[in-house]
């Protein structure tokens, strides 16, 4: 399993993550794309250069956008991850950041996710940040993200709102939410920022694996500090034939809307779920009712069971933790006489097992070139065969 290590002994910013991405082999061209793919109205122009940290080189990042104030929402964003052209994978990953950050705010702030305003989070450089830390990991094939304990100094942070305390407090409740390990320091500035702070919390699990090193990008922070201003990014390998420890929400509902399952299963999907399902059942009185089963990792538990009790008829879900066995994966793009998909290998003891091709691809194929379905498979397991 390929996974990532972002090593943040001097924290993490939106611009230093997405620049170690960069730095790790992520293609800037790749990168560029995906931020057209969201039909932004803005230019965005990206500036990557080399420079040195404490003696150490970094990447880093400039994130060019024109001199304007943005007051998006959560349903904004929304609406240009759904309409843009990235992946169903990146989609769901930026999706997830945004959605955990807007219920941070919320709750820093008082009021309803609905009713909250990303303001400096929501501008444009941050949202390219997110979503192109999204397509980087995609892009780079990583299937787990790890995050070092993260360091918290004091002093103050100006904002719209005026000054705020260190750590801010919408960083320190995602950091919460995320049960993210932090450790002191003596720094009187930003080190963590939200738009870090919430791609960690969505996306990694706090820990540090073993792994068989493949790649190391490096990402520099804007400061000058005592210390080397970067983070790291450690990209390798480790065993995925073995245990996962998971957690299974289920709740019993007879008294909601049918029509409303779709809704709350793409939520769910959205904010970590790994699997979603729907059972028939018979309850009490003789009433037809639906078996609502969640699977995802344990770090997903409390947003995932207070999204169902927000979503839902239930006044109430069960809780339990199992264990996954999981195979090894592997992600390849494949060419074929109708065009390049992806194909989806299950690797175990180093050996190919399966190979499945990506749906969306073999649909999008065969619209494109007036052929069955059918036929797609059929080029694609030849193409596999050559």
């Amino acid at each position: 399993m390929k996974v990532a290590f972002a090593d943040c002994f001097s924290g993490i910013s939106g611009d230093m993550f997405l620049a170690a991405l960069l730095d790790a082999g992520l293609s800037p061209d790749t990168l560029r794309e995906g931020i057209e793919g969201l039909g932004l109205p803005e230019k965005v122009e990206l500036r990557l250069t080399q420079t040195h940290k404490g003696g150490l080189r970094a990447a880093d990042l400039e994130v060019v956008v024109p001199d304007s104030r943005s007051d998006r929402g959560l349903s904004d964003i929304l609406d240009i991850l759904s309409g843009s052209r990235l992946s169903d994978a990146a989609k769901g990953s930026a999706a997830r950041v945004f959605t955990l950050l807007a219920e941070a705010e919320a709750r820093v702030h008082g009021e309803p996710v609905e009713r909250v305003r990303f303001h400096e989070v929501g501008a444009l450089d941050s949202i390219v940040d997110v979503v192109g830390a999204a397509i980087g990991l995609d892009a780079l094939g990583i299937e787990r993200l790890y995050a070092s304990p993260l360091p918290y100094g004091s002093g103050t942070v100006e904002s719209r709102h005026g000054p705020l305390p260190l750590p801010a407090p919408a960083t320190l409740e995602l950091l919460r939410l995320a049960h993210a390990p932090l450790r002191p320091s003596s720094a009187q500035v930003e080190l963590v920022t939200p738009t870090g702070a919430a791609i960690l919390a969505a996306l990694a699990v706090f820990e540090r694996p073993d792994l068989t090193v493949a790649s190391v990008g490096v990402g520099a922070g804007k400061r000058d500090l005592p210390w080397p201003n970067l983070m790291r990014l450690i990209v390798g390998e480790v065993p995925a034939d073995g245990v996962t420890e998971m957690v299974q929400l289920e709740t019993n509902i007879d008294d909601m809307n049918p029509q409303f399952y779709g809704h709350v299963m793409d939520k769910l999907m959205a904010a970590g779920a790994r699997d979603v399902f729907l059972t028939p059942i018979q309850m009490k009185k003789n009433r037809p009712g639906t078996l609502l089963g969640v699977i995802a990792c344990r770090r997903d538990e409390a947003a995932l069971a207070e999204l169902l009790l927000r979503e839902t008829t239930t006044l109430g879900l069960r809780v339990q933790p199992i264990a996954r066995y999981e195979a090894a994966r592997e992600v390849r793009a494949v060419d074929t006489a109708y065009g390049t998909l992806t194909v989806k290998l299950k690797i175990l003891e180093g050996k190919v097992v399966q190979s499945v091709p990506e749906y969306d691809d073999c649909v999008r194929l065969a619209n494109e070139n007036g052929v069955s379905l059918a036929e797609i498979y059929k080029a694609t397991y030849e193409a596999l065969a050559r």
